[in-house]
């Protein structure tokens, strides 16, 4: 008898599952249907990660593109579309290995906090993961942020945004995968 999710400690509602099942690539989609998955996972983790922005970006001719974007609409910080220098992003250094991951309190590391100086708002916690396609091009990141830092960071967000970047790499190839 196979073991369900709950055997493998995973609850009906644990936010990893609700991730895959979003995210589990078929045969049939379009872009707009991707975008739209995509779209409604980046709510799934603001809501359960307790984030003010999770975002999607693209790395295109030197510049960070913001792809899809969830927010709280009283507080627009950034929306899809928008772009900025990809070498003046957070999301830049920590591919490049120069921020880590996982930021509990973004004032706490000199860099993050010299790059905080350049923005019109505040950045607490940060947590940020690249996502790689199959042939090792990074496409861009997943990445999640608060105005201040949080209470009690959870380390194993970081994790959860690493499989969710993988997860989204996949959706990505197979819509870029011309149909027969």
């Amino acid at each position: 008898m196979p073991l369900s999710l709950h055997d493998m400690g995973y609850e009906p509602d644990d936010l990893k599952v609700t991730i895959s099942e979003m995210l589990v690539a078929t045969a049939d989609h379009s872009d707009e249907s991707l975008d739209r998955n995509i779209t409604e996972v980046l709510r799934t983790l603001r809501e359960r990660m307790k984030m003010d922005v999770v975002f999607c970006s693209e790395f295109v001719d030197g510049q960070r593109v913001f792809r899809q974007v969830a927010a709280d609409e009283a507080r627009p910080v950034i929306s899809a579309g928008q772009s900025d220098r990809l070498e003046e992003s957070w999301c830049h250094h920590v591919v490049e290995g120069r921020l880590p991951g996982f930021l509990p309190d973004a004032s706490q590391h000199p860099l993050s906090r010299a790059l905080a100086a350049s923005l019109p708002f505040g950045i607490g916690t940060h947590i940020s993961t690249p996502i790689v396609l199959s042939n090792g091009q990074v496409y861009g990141t997943l990445c999640s942020f608060t105005f201040s830092p949080q209470d009690n960071p959870n380390p194993d967000d970081l994790k959860t945004l690493q499989m969710t970047a993988r997860l989204t790499a996949m959706r990505i190839e197979a819509g870029r995968t011309p149909t027969a």
